[in-house]
Formats: structure tokens, C-alpha cells, sequence
């Protein structure tokens, strides 16, 4: 009796190791998959740069940029983010013969650009870091 019991907890415990390696394998597997994929879309993206889990408003990780987009609070904006320090019309981030340039909309705070403060419309170039209220994002182009 304690032979068969002896047995059964023995590949019980097999299988418990392999399940487990199959989940880590899976998890390395999808993270890796998913490294290039939100982002390849559009070659041109905003990355967040702050923690997620500081804020406490939802904003995601990584947005997709178009032709042109408005940023700020209001609902009637491209990307909405709830922060108090946005504006309603806090920034806009315009297309125009393949660059891309970002205006401050008179935004109470104002908006920086590797920490110099925008006051007029500006070319935005890869690696560039945009701040406007608490969170601060990349841009980023691979064309």
C-alpha cells in the first residue's frame, strides 16, 4: 500500500514540475511575442515613462500616434488622460510632410520637451521626452 501511494505522489509531483516549467516557458514565450507587438502598428508611438502603478488616474503604456491627436481631460480628445494637471486641450501633435511637431494648446501647466518648456510648435525627434503634468512620455520613431 505505501509502495502504490509512494508512486502515485511521486508523478504526481512529476507532473506538478512539468506543469509548472510549461507555464514559465509560456509566460517567457508570450512576453517576448508581445515585445514589438502594440507597438509596430504605426511605426511612430508615445511610450509612457513613469511607473503605471503611481498614478492614480488609468493611462496605457503606449499610444499610437496618427496624423494628428489632441491630448488632455476633456472627452472630446484623441488620447484622454484624467490627470488633474492636464488641461481640457492641453497638447497637440500634428503629421505634416512626414514629421511630426508638437504644440502646447495654452495649457495651464505647460508641456516640456527634455525639460525646456514649450512655447511655440516644435519638430519632435526620436528619443524626445514630452512631460505634461505627472506623467512624461517617449517619442518614438523608427522611420
Amino acid at each position: 500500500m505505501f509502495n502504490v501511494l509512494s508512486l502515485v505522489f511521486r508523478y504526481l509531483f512529476i507532473l506538478l514540475i512539468y506543469l509548472f516549467m510549461f507555464g514559465i516557458i509560456r509566460l517567457i514565450y508570450m512576453d517576448i511575442k508581445n515585445i514589438n507587438g502594440p507597438y509596430m502598428e504605426n511605426n511612430t508611438y508615445l511610450k509612457l515613462i513613469n511607473r503605471k502603478d503611481t498614478l492614480p488616474f488609468k493611462v496605457k503604456e503606449v499610444y499610437n500616434l496618427q496624423d494628428s491627436i489632441t491630448v488632455g481631460r476633456g472627452n472630446d480628445n484623441d488620447i484622454v488622460i484624467k490627470d488633474p494637471y492636464i488641461s481640457n486641450k492641453h497638447i497637440k501633435i500634428a503629421l505634416d510632410e512626414s514629421e511630426y511637431f508638437l504644440e502646447d494648446l495654452d495649457s495651464a501647466n505647460g508641456t516640456y520637451l527634455n525639460s525646456d518648456r514649450v512655447l511655440d510648435v516644435v519638430k519632435l525627434k526620436n528619443g524626445d521626452r514630452i512631460k505634461l503634468g505627472q506623467l512624461e512620455f517617449l517619442y518614438v520613431s523608427n522611420d
